[in-house]
């Protein structure tokens, strides 16, 4: 006759234990995961901020103004930045995050926000072209920011 300590297997303590263990793991796993991506994507924005920020710096030095928000949308003004801002990606425009490429007057969380401001700037109208040539449109400076996740304070560039 078999006894019932003879027989090989776990118990029920020991299976419960190790599922703990594997879960306890599994959730360090994604709580660093998550962290990683966040702060990648945070650095994505610095990136595109960054190159907004050279990108206006450039075209001011050439033109001697900056462009205004109106000139930065994507949808609506895509042949100014192709011709006048050729070193800035459409996707540089684009927030991580944010479902498409927009750059608006305010951060919200889902896109960049991009103001100029001047005597005679309106950040809602776009820069004329007269004969081949910009027209000026009063903008002398400028503030490019982003929302970081994790973070209310929001990061800044601002004209030199």
């Amino acid at each position: 006759m078999v006894s019932l300590r003879d027989k090989k297997g776990f118990t029920i303590v020991e299976l419960l234990i190790v599922i703990v263990v594997i879960g306890i793991l599994a959730t360090l796993v994604i709580v660093t995961f998550t962290g990683i991506q966040q702060k990648g994507r945070n650095s994505q924005r610095q990136t595109d901020i960054n190159a907004i920020q050279s990108q206006a710096e450039a075209f001011f030095a050439q033109h001697g103004f900056y462009p205004t928000l109106a000139d930065l949308q994507i949808t609506t003004a895509p042949t100014f930045i192709s011709t006048y801002m050729k070193g800035l990606p459409g996707e540089a425009l684009k927030d991580p995050k944010g479902p498409t490429v927009t750059i608006g007057a305010t951060t919200d969380g889902d896109q960049y926000s991009y103001v100029a401001s001047g005597t005679a700037c309106s950040n809602t109208t776009a820069t004329t072209v007269t004969s081949g040539e910009l027209q000026d449109n009063g903008c002398d400076a400028f503030t490019v920011s982003a929302t970081l996740e994790g973070s209310t304070t929001p990061y800044t560039k601002q004209s030199n």
